[in-house]
């Protein structure tokens, strides 16, 4: 293997995978000579997820569900597709009967989703999906041809946003997988971290930081009493990606499910090395330069900038709650209680679901909820009890 130094004590890839890495990483390193020897580590970001074929969501590496790397809520229980999809009724009836999902994984939240407003009574006229890998487009046919045959011609592929919409936009474990920006805050200056390549391997590199960068560096330093030596993230791509669609909604509303926290949390004084994580087999671990291609990096989400750039494109602020919160509110308790008869190991397994998806010490707290929208004047069901607006 080329591009670390070293690796975490992570399961080996096969012969095929780790060349299909080996080649992302030399596309990367001759990247980073054209551009004088040093490349922003967003920029490394992008292309160790997105590279065209070869990145970790371009390319082919399964990526969902026990075969894969992580597990996704809608992976975990039928129960939060189902669940969501008391939400997804009301945000259409109060603007258009259409749902877009970016960034749809399996089509597992897809396939939950259908089901649960076909029952109801409230299907969408469309159903449209963005992703831009070509396997999990594949992936997402398969689902939804095996378990809704019948509905499949209500779904779309988008190849990128649309220039106008109405109705539901729905992004589950997106924000975390953009790029991020880092910064190393210090007495005198304030540094962006980014990549180089010497001997053969990826190296850390920091070099002063620029532009709207420093700008939004040193407001964070100001606003949060960042202390000298701090390092962390600033997601300008997910607050770009969210002011976006201020141009682009016409009456309806964005729900946003991601981990992450408020800005005096994410930048809180004893997270001082940041949150950039990655998954690789389901393990976690913190070195971005381990076999690029093969594994997630992600960031947490600081709902606190997300917000403030959806109200500066004109967007309504409409809840931000725990995940917790906002499935009770939607229902998940009479999901429970509508699965009727059901054998003793598959109650356990019910009930096993519904911790992680609930517990604060699983998914509930962690995982928040943000809706953003325009033209929708009701309370939104999953943000009726328990909204932690105050908190932002």
């Amino acid at each position: 293997m080329i591009g670390s130094d070293r690796g975490p004590a992570l399961p080996a890839p096969s012969a095929d995978a780790l060349a299909f890495s080996d080649a992302l990483v030399r596309q990367i390193a001759d990247e980073i000579a054209a551009a004088g020897g040093w490349i922003g580590f967003d920029r490394f970001m992008a292309r160790a997820l997105y590279a065209p074929g070869m990145g970790y969501y371009s390319g082919g590496a399964h990526k969902f569900g026990a075969a894969g790397d992580f597990i996704t809520a809608p992976e975990i229980s039928p129960a939060f597709g189902e669940t969501l999809a008391n939400q997804a009724a009301q945000v259409m009836a109060l603007s258009a009967a259409m749902i877009l999902e970016v960034g749809a994984g399996s089509g597992r939240l897809a396939a939950d989703l259908l089901r649960a407003l076909e029952r109801k009574g409230t299907l969408p006229e469309r159903y449209a999906i963005l992703d831009l890998s070509g396997e999990l487009r594949a992936r997402q046919r398969d689902t939804l041809t095996r378990e809704l045959p019948h509905l499949v011609e209500r779904v779309v592929w988008l190849d990128r946003l649309p220039e106008c919409f109405d109705g539901l936009v729905l992004a589950n474990e997106l924000l975390d997988a953009l790029p991020v920006q880092l910064v190393r805050w210090e007495e005198s200056e304030i540094l962006e971290r980014g990549v180089a390549w010497e001997q053969d391997r990826f190296v850390w590199c920091d070099r002063p930081a620029t532009g709207r960068l420093a700008d939004a560096a040193r407001h964070l330093a100001a606003e949060t009493a960042i202390p000298p030596g701090y390092v962390s993230e600033i997601g300008l791509a997910a607050a770009d990606w969210t002011h976006g669609w201020g141009d682009i909604l016409g009456r309806g509303a964005l729900v946003l499910i991601d981990y992450g926290f408020p800005r005096h949390e994410y930048y809180h004084p004893q997270r001082s090395a940041g949150t950039l994580m990655c998954h690789y087999r389901h393990r976690a671990h913190d070195d971005p330069f381990f076999l690029p291609g093969l594994q997630d990096i992600t960031a947490h989400v600081d709902f606190t900038a997300i917000v403030e750039a959806g109200f500066n494109a004109g967007l309504d602020f409409l809840g931000y709650t725990l995940q917790e919160n906002f499935l009770v509110n939607c229902g998940i308790g009479e999901w429970f209680e509508r699965a009727g008869e059901s054998t003793p190991r598959e109650r356990v397994a019910r009930s096993q679901a519904l911790q992680k998806l609930l517990s604060p010490a699983e998914m509930g707290e962690l995982f928040k909820v943000v809706a953003l929208g325009k033209g929708i004047d009701e309370l939104l069901i999953g943000f009726a009890v328990g909204d932690r607006s105050e908190t932002l």
